[in-house]
């Protein structure tokens, strides 16, 4: 209780504080109007004034003046308002207040007998509406961008084009920006120590350790959306170096069609550092292949899973099986396909590719000719902890839906495999390796068509290292790696699909 009154007894202080500094303020502009409508009126001439016996009058009338005139300010609320956030309907009030202020110091000059040339009362209003106006917005004005270079971050724009340009413009205007730009990087050495919209291009991307450093950057924002993923990717791995946060801007044309602005900067994705062009597939040569065929596909609810889920529901199958064990991105994937294919007939079943005799149910009830089996254990270390379960799931349930494919004559299956079966070093890797011997001995001895697949880091896959990339690109870096000396090959899922 007495913090609070404490802390109302020092809000109270403030404002009446602020309150003062303001009449203090109006009090000597008022008179400062006064003196300069009359100096206006004789040329800039103070030796005229005096002649004129004008002066005389103002100075008898200064102290009714100017006690009436914050009258009148006050009745207008013109000492109550929030002037941070002042705008039209204030200017209005300024306005009304200074001309009612003026024309009742005339009157009462007249009054009392005060002499003054008729054009000082329109002179003296004018400067009187211009100087309070100033007084108050100026306070406005040194407020916001107080308020906003306290919170704002410190910030880096790669590039100084079109887009950049456009940002920065942006950023300036918007009263919801957090971003303070301090320098500009860009390659094109003709821009080298120049300015755009009065930021300074401080150099190539080989400056920007350097600038980060010399300007204090929190945040670098990647603003050159005509940029190819090799150029990206190779600004990005030395933006990662320096410890700040990466964020990238959205494409030109985007901005300045309206569809985005500024406020859509995102973080730079792992996908920004692919390093090429991700690869266009011909899918109207694989409709041919699935349209109208019984598709199953084990682990459906997974991120390769899932992905070839919404392919194939794309590409018109007569029936799209989906197995998984784990209910939640079963339901999932199945309410999303719901919703996008409508008419495709999707049959959800919850199920462990372990259990051969759930495994052979399905198959004999439903003879799909078509399997996909991307069910597996992934994830390196706990496999390492669990070697058992890496076996029993990646080796055995495997060989479960290898057996039902060649059993119950499905056309083709397809084992989804991995890079870390070449040479294996690790027990997941291992086990993948064993599934894909199976797949290869069923080949042979069946007239089901087996067929392996091996992806490398997939890209928002679940259970490889791209999520520790990803954190740790957010967190700016470092990013790490098993050695130094180590090649990482990466796939989009779409692609891998």
């Amino acid at each position: 209780m007495q913090a609070e009154v404490r802390k109302k007894h020092i809000v109270d202080m403030t404002k009446a504080s602020r309150i003062i500094m303001l009449v203090l303020c109006d009090v000597f502009l008022i008179n400062l109007a006064s003196f300069l409508a009359l100096w206006i009126r004789f040329e800039f001439s103070l030796e005229l004034m005096r002649q004129s016996g004008f002066l005389e009058s103002i100075y008898r009338n200064a102290v009714p003046y100017t006690v009436m005139t914050l009258g009148v300010f006050e009745l207008f609320r013109l000492y109550t308002s929030l002037w941070e956030f002042a705008g039209l309907d204030e200017l209005i009030r300024i306005a009304a207040a200074c001309v009612c202020a003026s024309l009742l110091g005339y009157v009462t000059m007249k009054v009392f007998g005060m002499s003054v040339p008729r054009s000082y009362p329109v002179l003296n209003c004018l400067f009187l509406v211009l100087l309070v106006v100033a007084l108050r917005f100026s306070y406005r004005v040194l407020r916001k961008r107080k308020r906003r270079e306290g919170a704002a971050r410190r910030t880096m724009l790669i590039g100084a084009g079109g887009a950049a340009s456009i940002a920065l413009r942006d950023f300036s205007g918007s009263s919801n920006s957090s971003n303070k730009v301090v320098c500009l990087i860009d390659d094109d050495v003709s821009k080298h120590g120049r300015y755009l919209r009065g930021i300074r291009i401080a150099g190539g991307r080989q400056s920007i350790p350097e600038a980060v450093k010399k300007y204090r950057v929190e945040e670098i924002i990647f603003a050159i959306p005509s940029a190819s993923n090799r150029q990206r990717k190779e600004i990005l791995e030395i933006c990662q170096h320096t410890g700040c946060k990466l964020k990238t801007l959205p494409g030109l044309l985007q901005i300045v069609n309206g569809e985005v602005s500024v406020s859509n900067i995102r973080d730079v994705e792992i996908e920004d550092l692919l390093g090429r062009e991700a690869v266009l597939v011909d899918l109207e040569e694989i409709s041919e292949y699935t349209q109208g065929r019984v598709i199953l596909v084990t682990g459906g609810g997974g991120s390769i899973g899932s992905e070839l889920c919404r392919q194939l529901a794309a590409r018109k199958p007569k029936m799209l099986i989906i197995f998984d064990i784990y209910e939640n991105s079963a339901y999932e994937i199945q309410q999303e396909i719901l919703r996008e294919h409508p008419d495709v007939d999707l049959k959800v079943f919850i199920g462990s590719v372990r259990d051969e005799k759930r495994v052979n149910e399905l198959f004999a009830k439903y003879r799909p000719q078509l399997v996909f089996h991307a069910a597996a254990h992934k994830h390196v270390p706990l496999m390492e902890q669990s070697p058992n379960e890496a076996v029993k799931n990646n080796v055995f349930g495997t060989l479960n839906v290898a057996r039902a494919a060649s059993r119950f004559g499905a056309k083709r299956m397809l084992l989804i495999s991995t890079d870390k079966a070449v040479r294996p070093t690790n027990v997941m890797g291992a086990s993948k390796r064993v599934c894909e011997m199976i797949v290869q001995m069923m080949d042979k001895h069946s007239a089901t068509e087996y067929v392996a697949v091996r992806f490398g880091n997939v890209l928002g896959s679940n259970g490889s290292v791209i999520p520790l990339f990803r954190k740790q690109i957010e967190q700016g870096g470092p990013v790490t790696v098993t050695h130094k000396d180590i090649i990482r090959y990466f796939m989009t899922i779409p692609e891998a699909v």
